[in-house]
């Protein structure tokens, strides 16, 4: 019964989240274009479904997807299972001890970013626009690759404690220059790349991750230090899939030196 309350409230705030955007919708649809609505019916079921689904979808981040992260986030950072039964206050944990949440870090990035939707959807319209030139796989892989290595650069920084702009500064760097040596057809897609990693599947995760490492690293501010791997997830794909494309341009050029040698 509880439960069934707890879906309501949120089915009830979501309500109130989705009409204002139904509300624009309508508005420029009979006020500016002044045209009805096409399958009006398909379009009331279609939001009842969204509804529903975003509903659910809330729950269940409250309720499994948020407690994961920072639960996995506080067992392996526990000093028992870091030193075994040894562990002690005396016997502070150092930063290369910490390597399973690296690992855990870069599999949670990797693994949530394949199943992101949202990327899926990009994927499959960059395939088909290019012309099969680029690959759904090569770009799904390339991405979640580049959400791997920033999720765990960015735990990283959280248990060393290094300020996160140094991070985010160089990464952009290394953007620009790739920006002026990558293929002009990849540019715009790396970019969007990055921003389709912050949506509902990863973010949750990574949010959580980050928030219980920085309340069981020792010394670490959940405010200060728990915020920011969000960041690494977006800038790091847009690196990997530039790096992505350099690589394939390059495979192909020295294929066609090759046969016309």
């Amino acid at each position: 019964m509880d439960v069934l309350q707890h879906i309501l409230r949120v089915g009830w705030s979501t309500l109130g989240d989705v009409l204002p955007i139904l509300a624009i919708i309508l508005f420029f649809q009979f006020a500016i274009i002044r045209k009805p609505i096409a399958n009006p019916k398909r379009l009331v079921v279609g939001f009842f479904y969204v509804l529903a689904g975003l509903t659910l979808f809330l729950v269940g981040l409250e309720e499994a997807l948020f407690p994961i992260g920072k639960l996995m986030a506080v067992q392996l950072t526990d000093p028992v299972f870091v030193h075994g039964e040894a562990a002690s206050l005396s016997n502070p944990i150092l930063w290369h001890e910490y390597i399973w949440v690296y690992l855990f870090a870069a599999t949670i990035g990797f693994s949530t970013t394949i199943a992101e939707p949202s990327l899926l959807a990009v994927a499959i319209k960059a395939n088909e626009v290019s012309g099969g030139v680029i690959k759904v796989w090569g770009l799904r892989i390339a991405v979640a690759i580049g959400v791997a290595i920033g999720i765990s650069l960015g735990s990283f920084r959280i248990v060393t404690g290094t300020p996160l702009q140094y991070y985010i500064i160089t990464g952009y760097v290394i953007v620009i220059i790739q920006t002026v040596y990558a293929p002009r057809l990849i540019i715009g897609l790396a970019y969007d790349s990055g921003g389709v990693t912050t949506s509902t599947v990863t973010v949750p995760l990574v949010a959580a991750l980050g928030l219980g490492l920085a309340s069981t690293v020792p010394g670490r501010s959940v405010l200060i230090d728990g915020f920011g791997l969000i960041a690494f997830a977006s800038l790091f794909p847009i690196i990997t899939v530039m790096a992505y494309a350099q690589i394939s341009q390059w495979r192909s050029d020295r294929k066609e030196k090759y046969n016309s040698e």
